[in-house]
């Protein structure tokens, strides 16, 4: 028989996998993986569909439809104030995660380190070990998951290579504010690291609070992948179309992996998309759309003996469960699909070390009766 040596032994299957195929298998409604249960917009379907039957179904240009380019660059510069040329500072992509691979795949190198905020969205580990990094994690505590700066001053070092930043954050909603900003901005100032922000979640976002694009500093967008995905701003995480911007510089260097991953993304979806954003509506009232599930969400949970934690962003609402169980979140999680109806995400699975500070993430982009079911099993908890 014929062997390889993995090169990601310590790599399964997602934990989002895990908990999907659980809820299948149990018949629970599934708050786990972060995808609505309810359609797109009509009239972009209708887009897609013209655009298929039109005849737009080759190759699209490998950086993506220059439409569709300067449709994010018009948005970049309308809520960030500030330019990016389409031409050479923004490539299209398949989805966010591909993104973020193209990325850290340009510029890790063996031995390089690369610094995360833990709990962290489980592709940026493994990417980086895949090509030779070393992750430092710098772990945010329950409940507030603020960012201890001196900690990350201690970690910074000659190998440090990039810092991987995801606000608004996956799984517990944290925002950045602009002491963060600063912080940010001193510890890489005279340095080469670089950094990655994954900032899927840009229009998610609530309570009066601001989304602060590296983008709009200077300092940082100077060194900076900015990555982003249509997925959750159009209701269509199955279409896998997202986005990254750079300088110029980088993005050369981006470009060179981009083209062998994946090389362009299905052409009728990026023209439907380009027309579909010429109405800044369709991604400036997205906010308003979650704030009214996330709220509604919320205070059917305070019925609950789950304590409900802030969220200023994303659609996930992470609970604190000390009243209920001294168990495992892993252990509780299943148990709540088995016995109860509901899946959801245990917040260890976000921690390289399994760190348990006994938190569940639910998603909340759900119709309002999916939402009422599941908390009417979840008051039985």
């Amino acid at each position: 028989m014929m062997h390889i040596q993995s090169k990601l032994p310590d790599v399964g299957t997602t934990i989002f996998t895990v908990m999907s195929q659980l809820a299948v298998q149990h018949q629970a409604i599934n708050l786990s993986q972060g995808f609505p249960d309810y359609e797109c917009s009509p009239e972009l379907i209708k887009l897609v569909d013209h655009y298929m039957r039109s005849g737009y179904n080759q190759y699209a240009p490998m950086a993506g439809l220059l439409s569709l380019r300067e449709r994010i660059a018009e948005k970049q510069e309308k809520l960030h104030h500030v330019i990016y040329n389409p031409d050479t500072e923004i490539t299209i992509t398949a989805g966010g995660t591909q993104a973020l691979f193209a990325a850290i795949a340009c510029v890790i190198r063996p031995d390089d380190e690369v610094i995360i905020f833990e709990p962290a969205y489980d592709a940026y580990g493994p990417t980086v070990t895949l090509f030779g990094g070393r992750i430092r994690a710098v772990e945010l505590s329950a409940p507030n998951y603020s960012i201890d700066w001196l900690e990350v001053s201690k970690l910074i070092n000659d190998k440090t290579r990039m810092i991987i930043l995801n606000y608004p954050n996956n799984p517990t909603g944290r925002t950045l504010d602009e002491n963060d900003i600063k912080c940010l901005i001193n510890l890489t100032r005279d340095t080469n690291i670089l950094l990655l922000s994954d900032e899927v979640y840009e229009h998610l976002i609530y309570d009066g609070k601001q989304h602060l694009s590296l983008s709009r500093y200077p300092e940082l967008r100077e060194r900076s992948f900015i990555t982003a995905s249509f997925g959750k701003l159009l209701h269509a995480t199955g279409w896998k179309v997202g986005y990254c911007l750079a300088p110029q510089w980088l993005m050369n260097e981006f470009r060179k992996i981009h083209q062998f991953e994946v090389f362009s993304v299905n052409s009728f979806v990026q023209y439907a998309i380009s027309d579909f954003l010429k109405n800044d509506r369709n991604y400036l009232e997205i906010s308003d759309f979650f704030q009214v599930k996330k709220d509604f969400f919320s205070a059917l949970m305070k019925e609950t003996r789950f304590d409900v934690l802030t969220c200023n962003g994303s659609y996930f609402q992470s609970v604190q469960y000390s009243r209920i169980s001294d168990e495992k979140d892993t252990d509780l999680a299943i148990r709540i699909i088995k016995e109860f109806g509901v899946a959801g995400i245990p917040v260890s699975a976000f921690y390289s070390k399994g760190t348990d500070y006994h938190v569940l993430r639910f998603c909340f982009a759900k119709k309002k009766e999916t939402l009422e079911k599941a908390v009417e099993y979840l008051i039985k908890v």
